[in-house]
């Protein structure tokens, strides 16, 4: 799961509220897509994540008549190398889910979509110079202690969540440098992920280890991965255009605890001791970032 960074919006309207819980709820079902997978190697699986993502955001751009965005952004040297780095972070965040996922580790990836604003949050106060409220320190307080309990629980560091916070808050951050739309950023950073993921696929088939075009269910699966991948981001980026900034910090919370709960009863994960503990906390510290939301939401539009 990986979304594009959201902008301001003045009021909500039913189309936007509609396709940013589509997206959210596509991407709450995402793992049950990615568990059908778990018998392949979660790099190939993300290779052709970007392959047959390549066609949809292409088609999307056309009908929307805004390839000349993309050109233009081919021949900006500065704004190629801002991609590069943006389609690293987004790479290296997809194969962490992926592996999450089908390593039967579904909630770590939770976690790790719930942690995220807060993260957001602390790199907007040390990058960006955003002062923090009150109780924007104490969320990130709670949250802090909530992974202190998962570290002391497992006696080390709970990689796969905080390789997910990590990932997609740097990859937010740097993708407010793209001065281009999120349907035209997305599709030039899976045009610069499809160099090495052609070559990764082309080595596999020659090596006689791939999973694309040995059997009909494997094949088709690989494929699917564009269209569950590319669909709900250029739904969500429709979305983020049509309703208010706080709405989707509320609407955000939709993927990872419809994640948590498959992970819970699709996949029979054990919530664990020391989980039993962090999960309360880092909800406790949502609650507190999300009351100043919502009451911006409970008052009467200008």
């Amino acid at each position: 799961m990986a979304q594009p960074p959201i902008k301001s919006q003045a009021e909500d309207t039913p189309r936007g509220f509609a396709f940013a819980v589509t997206a959210y709820v596509l991407w709450g079902f995402l793992p049950l897509y990615m568990k059908l997978l778990s018998h392949i190697p979660p790099i190939e699986v993300v290779a052709h994540r970007v392959i047959w993502s390549i066609p949809i955001a292409g088609l999307v751009l056309i009908a929307l008549k805004r390839t000349h965005d993309l050109k233009a952004a081919l021949g900006n040297p500065r704004m190629l190398a801002m991609a590069c780095l943006t389609a690293a972070l987004v790479s290296v965040n997809w194969a962490i889910y992926v592996w999450a996922i089908t390593s039967g580790n579904a909630l770590d990836a939770a976690l790790g979509y719930y942690i995220n604003p807060l993260f957001s949050i602390g790199l907007g106060a040390v990058f960006l110079g955003e002062r923090l409220t009150r109780a924007q320190f104490v969320a990130i307080g709670l949250a802090s202690a909530g992974v202190a309990v998962l570290i002391v629980d497992a006696g080390s560091l709970p990689w796969a969540a905080l390789g997910l916070t990590f990932s997609w808050g740097f990859y937010a951050m740097f993708k407010r440098s793209l001065p281009i739309g999120p349907n035209q950023g997305f599709l030039l950073e899976v045009l610069i992920l499809a160099i090495p993921a052609v070559g990764y696929a082309a080595w596999l088939t020659a090596s006689g280890t791939a999973h694309f075009g040995i059997g009909l269910y494997d094949t088709a699966l690989l494929v699917g991965c564009g269209a569950v991948t590319a669909v709900p981001l250029m739904v969500y980026a429709n979305g983020a255009k049509l309703v208010r900034l706080s709405t989707m910090g509320i609407l955000q919370y939709i993927a990872p605890t419809m994640i948590f709960v498959t992970a819970i009863l699709a996949f029979g994960e054990e919530i664990g001791q020391g989980r039993m503990i962090a999960f309360p906390l880092i909800w406790a510290a949502l609650v507190v970032y999300s009351i100043p939301m919502v009451r911006q939401l409970r008052q009467p539009k200008p």
